[in-house]
């Protein structure tokens, strides 16, 4: 035979898949016909023919790997696409189990899923099972073949189950294994993530080996079978979203109108202030949203805006409802139910006292939030922790979650609208207080005309105030209040009354209209006590002559150092309500002349000595010239007094204890003070 003919035999074997055995006929059938005469050529084709029979037989063992190979990747497609398909996950596992069993030839496959709720392993899905106690085997944790596949998250199978001492047996399994028949199982793990959450087995009735080739396909398989389980759980995860979603959805619907409603309150808000609206303006409008009466009202709880009550529409308000007011400095017209009603009127029914407002306001900046007080609510209007007012509402009968919205957006708007007012009135302030400081200061030459300067007249005309009226200057003390806050509020008070007001030399000064210096301190104590919550000292004079302030602002401060001598902080005065301090202190006064006259020798003997001869007559006339009760204030014996005194008749007379001197020094003593306090 040839090797031409001998390699075109075994091709046709290739050709039809023979059986392993038939390449083995065509050597035995060369060997049997050359019979016991082989020569070397016989030798040589005997040979060649085995030759090609091994390789026959590999290309044979290729071609079988092949079709194997095949029909897992076969598998495995088909696996992916019933993934994809998004088929029911028990169909799924049910044929990745039977191909499992199909492309690894075994007896039965099987599927076991672990459920911690349980702690134990149950059988998912089975095939080629015919025991009813093995397809409803439960098994422990960390127990059987399965347990350490899942300890150590590695495949492991085992040729002979009962005897394999390398996992845990129990006395179930092994039954259940028994009755079932199985001798060889093949396990490998179901990853998800980091956790092993089953194991698929294949296992065989008789005892047998797995090759790596088929521990590989069937943990595939796994991984699918895993894969499966997670899109179920993946798929009710989105259908419990989708639904969530379809309720959220269905609750945005429903608040939609609310929403729009809001935008729709905050656009026309915002649109006032930039139309130039004002507090009556934003009180009507946030009174429309909200379908209610609003007032605004500043620190003091005085209100700065008319009461807003809007026509009812059903909740619905005209967004451009405002359009004809804005910019008219907060005219209204008769839109406004009340026709310009002031918001403190006792009329209104609803409307708090003082102390109950001070306090809505007072809770509702600390809070950050609306309060109620009594029929009405009140919001704080803010601004970087600076009170600017609140705003009031009345006639709302409960506020929903687009109220409370609705509200927030006109505090703010407010705020900022209250915040571009307090700036007008500073620049005001300031230019009105610049004004002040120049006429105390006399910085106004130029040709005078009635008394005062044309240029300085010109320039208080211009904002709004006739120095050819009488004009009161007042002086004002208040402890414990900061300086810019006792300026803005007399800035505020006197502007209100066409004055001015400013600082100089350190002091609040006010220059109001007014003939009566008495009646304009009360007042300005009255104002600036409202409008601090503190006490203040207020000492007035005048009215001076024409633009000359400067002589009745130094006897308004003396006066309000009078005051502060005396004790009466918190009060306020003119020189005439001082009594003989005021014929004095008065502006023709010679105090200083008198007290030199009277007190002098002492003062300067005192200044000599280092003695306190003036300081001791003080004291006795304080103790109604009680020896005993002068030495105790002192601290020195009653003696010491006595000599003090006698000293104090040989310098200035001993006539000095007489009650006409007494009360001459009596009253140089307390000038006296009340000159080096002032």
């Amino acid at each position: 035979m040839t090797s031409t003919n001998s390699g075109r035999m075994f091709l046709e074997l290739l050709a039809r898949d023979a059986p392993a055995a038939e390449f083995e006929e065509p050597v035995i059938a060369a060997r049997a016909g050359g019979g016991s005469g082989e020569n070397d050529g016989t030798l040589a084709e005997l040979a060649e023919l085995e030759r090609s029979k091994l390789l026959a037989l590999r290309v044979r063992a290729a071609l079988d790997k092949s079709r194997r190979r095949e029909a897992e990747l076969s598998a495995l497609y088909e696996t992916v696409a019933d993934l994809v398909a998004l088929r029911d996950v028990d169909s799924v596992l049910q044929a990745i189990v039977a191909r499992a069993r199909k492309l690894l030839g075994t007896d039965t496959a099987y599927l076991a899923l672990y459920d911690p709720a349980r702690g134990c392993a149950y059988m998912r899905e089975t095939n080629g099972s015919v025991s009813a106690k093995f397809q409803q085997l439960l098994m422990p944790l960390g127990a059987g073949l399965g347990g350490l596949v899942v300890q150590t998250a590695s495949p492991y199978f085992s040729s002979s189950y009962l005897g394999d001492a390398q996992f845990r047996h129990t006395r179930d399994i092994d039954e259940a294994v028994t009755e079932e028949g199985l001798v060889a199982i093949l396990g490998v793990p179901l990853r998800l993530g980091g956790d092993v959450i089953g194991v698929l087995y294949a296992a065989d009735r008789s005892e047998r080996s797995f090759a790596r080739d088929e521990v590989t396909l069937l943990g595939s398989l796994a991984a699918h079978a895993a894969v499966a389980l997670d899109n179920a759980r993946l798929l009710q995860e989105t259908n419990t979203a989708l639904a969530d979603l379809n309720a959220a959805n269905r609750l945005v619907q429903t608040r939609s109108a609310s929403v729009e409603r809001a935008a729709a309150a905050y656009e026309r808000f915002t649109g006032l202030v930039v139309r130039g609206g004002g507090v009556d303006d934003i009180a009507h409008a946030v009174g429309e949203a909200l379908n209610g009466s609003v007032v605004v009202v500043g620190p003091d709880g005085r209100p700065l805006s008319r009461i807003a009550e809007p026509r009812r529409s059903g909740g619905d308000f005209d967004p451009d409802g405002a359009e004809s007011r804005a910019g008219t400095g907060g005219r209204t017209d008769g839109r406004f139910g009340t026709e310009g009603r002031s918001g403190g009127d006792s009329g209104s029914e609803d409307w708090p006292g003082a102390e109950a407002l001070a306090d809505a306001m007072a809770r509702s900046r600390a809070q950050g939030r609306a309060v109620s007080c009594g029929n009405c609510t009140v919001a704080a209007v803010v601004a970087d922790q600076e009170p600017l007012g609140a705003l009031v509402i009345s006639g709302v009968g409960g506020f929903d979650d687009t109220d409370r919205v609705i509200l927030e957006r006109g505090v703010t708007v407010t705020a900022l609208l209250l915040l571009f007012r307090t700036s007008l009135a500073q620049a005001e302030e300031r230019v009105r207080g610049e004004l002040l400081t120049d006429l105390l200061s006399q910085r106004h030459g130029g040709a005078r005309h009635g008394g005062g300067s044309l240029a300085v007249r010109e320039r208080a005309r211009r904002l709004g105030t006739d120095l050819d009226k009488p004009h009161v200057v007042a002086v004002v003390a208040a402890d414990d209040v900061p300086t810019q806050r006792v300026s803005a509020a007399a800035g505020a008070w006197a502007g209100a009354r066409r004055g001015l007001a400013g600082r100089h030399e350190g002091r609040t000064v006010l220059l109001v209209p007014g003939d009566d210096p008495s009646a304009v301190a009360r007042a300005v104590e009255a104002g600036l006590r409202t409008a601090l919550a503190r006490p203040v000292t207020v000492g007035a004079a005048g009215p001076p002559d024409g633009t000359a302030v400067a002589d009745a602002y130094a006897e308004a401060l003396q006066c309000l150092g009078a005051l502060q001598a005396l004790g009466r902080t918190g009060s306020a005065a003119a020189m005439d309500d001082l009594g003989f301090l005021g014929l004095v202190l008065g502006r023709h006064a010679d105090t200083d002349g008198f007290v030199r006259r009277t007190l002098g020798p002492l003062i300067e003997y005192d200044e000599r000595r280092g003695t306190s001869l003036l300081d001791t007559v003080e004291s006795y006339f304080l103790h109604g010239q009680s020896l005993a009760r002068t030495g105790a204030a002192l601290h020195v014996h009653v003696n010491t007094v006595s000599q003090r005194l006698e000293r104090v008749g040989q310098i200035v007379g001993e006539d000095w204890n007489t009650p006409q001197y007494a009360l001459e020094a009596q009253l140089a003593l307390r000038l006296r003070r009340v000159l080096t306090t002032a």
